[in-house]
């Protein structure tokens, strides 16, 4: 009878023994419950004791976590539509305050925990432009709210220490991209029309200077041309001059015979003189 006692004893030291005790790990925080009243919080790593039946140990990991969430749609400042994608990383800070939030649920918390980002993100983004947000710093957008995303974690037990933009788009169903592309369309056009208008003003300025170098060319050739043609007539003047005072009857001659070539070029003309005209001196057969 004693040894089926002693071994029942030994059975129920050892699974009270068993029920007593926990372990948390270094990467662990723990709190005990009495009768599902929290007693102890944070407790470090190590081996602990708690009362069997009566006290229940809860063990939470404190290890970083990144919160990840759906893209959040914001307005910007010109109201603009915007969807950006983040995550954040964080730990359990204050595990009393993490159960009494959540009741140690972590998908609870992060569910909690992503308004209370969202809500602290839009302000900073409502309050800057589209080209600020994609061009500009990102840190300094989320360093701004940091400290008040702690402040509302807080209350869940949970500090963030960073938080990531991922992307930011345009969404799809938003008219900020048929702004977008009409604005760069017109951007384009605008160019466009402006090389188009310096390439007109070059061509006019082009025409203009050539139409005056060519006034200029031709007024230089007639002026050349007419003092060739005095300079010519003037030697022309100066032969005939030269023939006449040599041999006056000669030039007389010559001269008659220019004037009935001139008279009688094309073959039907007809001239009705006297006869006796001095015209008609040299064609007198007596001479």
């Amino acid at each position: 009878m004693k040894t089926p006692l002693i071994i029942a004893v030994t059975i129920a030291v050892v699974l009270g023994l068993m029920g007593s005790v926990f372990v948390v790990r270094e990467d662990q925080t723990a709190l005990v419950l009495n009768l599902g009243r929290v007693v102890r919080a944070d407790i470090k790593p190590g081996l602990h004791f708690k009362i069997p039946l009566v006290e229940t140990a809860r063990v939470f990991d404190r290890r970083f976590q990144v919160l990840e969430t759906p893209p959040e749609r914001y307005l910007t400042s010109e109201r603009k539509d915007v969807s950006i994608d983040f995550f954040a990383v964080g730990f359990i800070s204050d595990a009393r305050a993490f159960f009494r939030a959540t009741g140690g649920d972590e998908k609870l918390a992060s569910a909690r925990l992503a308004p209370i980002i969202t809500d602290s993100l839009r302000n900073e983004i409502n309050a800057r432009t589209l080209t600020q947000l994609v061009s500009g710093d990102r840190n300094e957008v989320i360093a701004q709210q940091l400290k008040s995303i702690n402040d509302g974690a807080a209350t869940l037990g949970m500090f963030i220490t960073d938080i990531r933009l991922k992307q930011i788009d345009l969404p799809t169903d938003s008219q900020v991209i048929t702004d977008v592309y009409n604005r760069m369309s017109a951007q384009r056009k605008q160019v466009a029309s402006r090389l188009r208008a310096e390439g007109e003003e070059q061509a006019r300025t082009i025409r203009a200077q050539a139409d005056r170098e060519q006034t200029v060319l031709l007024a230089e050739a007639e002026r050349d041309a007419q003092k060739l043609r005095g300079e010519g007539d003037a030697e022309a003047a100066r032969i005939y001059a030269e023939a006449a005072n040599r041999d006056p009857s000669f030039y007389a001659f010559q001269r008659s015979l220019e004037a009935y070539r001139n008279s009688f070029s094309d073959g039907n003309g007809v001239i009705v003189l006297e006869r006796n005209d001095p015209f008609l001196q040299y064609l007198r057969s007596d001479r």
